[in-house]
């Protein structure tokens, strides 16, 4: 028995031994890797740190200031006047967004539509052709409505190419012309865009009342639009296509040129947000009547045979009044045939005499 209790001893210190140089090895081995922990703790509560001050800076007195600038808060100006106290408008930044998004978008894509549809209805189906000419005219417009016309369509491709110019010029012509090469251009087409609006706008009412009275819908225009001019259908001396392309004239006009007036005038209302409003009705009936007056250059010149001439001489082929404006044509040439029974017999008592 105390054999066994004397080599036993040594055995169990051995193993004791032995766990602790295990133990010993393995904290040594995981001692280093402390350092690591310990460093990414540190990243951690160092991100939290940053983040707590970045949210910090974001509720400083800095940005809450100029929330109070944009809300409109009124500070203190030597200057008189409205809106002096005013230092950031915060409607502005709307109105640029509004401007440079949607109204640009949806506006040169109206135009764009437009142009492809000119295109593709000119490629598929072609002029309007005549079906006969007689080779005798009916006077159609006076000297006054053929001036009247082409100094208010001249104008207005004037004018229309300045505003696009200005609208556009930023994202298209910039990349084209460079800046130096579109600056010496908007400060060019600045000037003729104002000079040219009253001068414009005089001419397009003075037109447009020489016109009212023939452009008021008949109960025949109505099977002209069910049908789209197809077939040549009735119509007085404007069909209800010309009547309304007149009508959307008669009401852009009136936006374009009252928003205008305000554009040209601003001492006549100095609120920002009016005027910021004026511009956006310019905007949009300037683009407006570009698109629809583009259709219109397209029908009156290469895309039906006999208008061009008739605003070029005032007068058109029987075959065109009778084909396009057969309602027109019968009421002339009963006015005709009523004044020669009418002289006829003048002229034999006057030659009997």
């Amino acid at each position: 028995m105390r054999e066994q209790h004397i080599t036993s001893k040594p055995r169990g210190r051995r193993r004791a031994v032995f766990a602790a140089v295990i133990v010993s090895l393995m904290v040594s081995m995981a001692l280093p890797l402390t350092g690591y922990l310990a460093h990414e703790v540190g990243l951690v509560q160092t991100a939290q740190a940053q983040e707590q001050k970045s949210d910090e800076e974001a509720v400083n007195p800095r940005a809450e200031y100029w929330r109070a600038v944009r809300g409109g808060v009124e500070g203190y100006s030597a200057v008189s006047g409205q809106e002096t106290g005013v230092l950031i408008q915060n409607g502005g930044q709307n109105w640029r967004e509004l401007r440079s998004g949607p109204i640009m978008f949806y506006g040169g894509s109206l135009i764009i539509a437009v142009i492809l549809a000119i295109l593709a209805k000119h490629i598929v189906a072609g002029k309007d052709k005549l079906e006969s000419r007689t080779g005798r005219t009916i006077t159609r417009w006076s000297m006054f409505e053929r001036v009247m016309h082409w100094y208010v369509a001249i104008s207005f491709i004037i004018l229309s190419i300045t505003g696009l110019s200005l609208i556009f010029g930023r994202s298209l012509l910039i990349p084209l012309m460079g800046k130096e090469g579109f600056a010496a251009w908007a400060q060019l087409a600045k000037p003729i865009h104002d000079y040219l609006a009253l001068p414009f706008a005089a001419g397009l009412f003075l037109l447009l009342l020489t016109w009212i009275g023939k452009n008021g819908l008949k109960s025949y225009d109505f099977e002209w639009l069910k049908s789209l001019g197809r077939g040549h259908p009735k119509a007085g001396f404007f069909n209800a296509g010309e009547k309304v392309f007149y009508w959307l004239v008669f009401i852009g006009g009136v936006a374009l040129t009252v928003s205008g007036f305000y554009l040209l005038f601003p001492n006549l209302e100095t609120v920002r947000e009016t005027m910021q409003f004026w511009h956006i009705v310019h905007a949009v009936s300037g683009l407006a009547l570009i698109a629809v007056s583009l259709g219109h250059m397209y029908l009156g010149s290469i895309g039906t045979e006999g208008v061009f001439e008739g605003m070029v001489s005032g007068e058109v082929d029987e075959g065109f009044a009778k084909q396009h404006h057969s309602l027109w044509y019968e009421e002339v040439k009963g006015g005709s045939a009523a004044s020669k029974s009418e002289a006829a017999p003048g002229t034999s008592s006057a030659a009997a005499t």
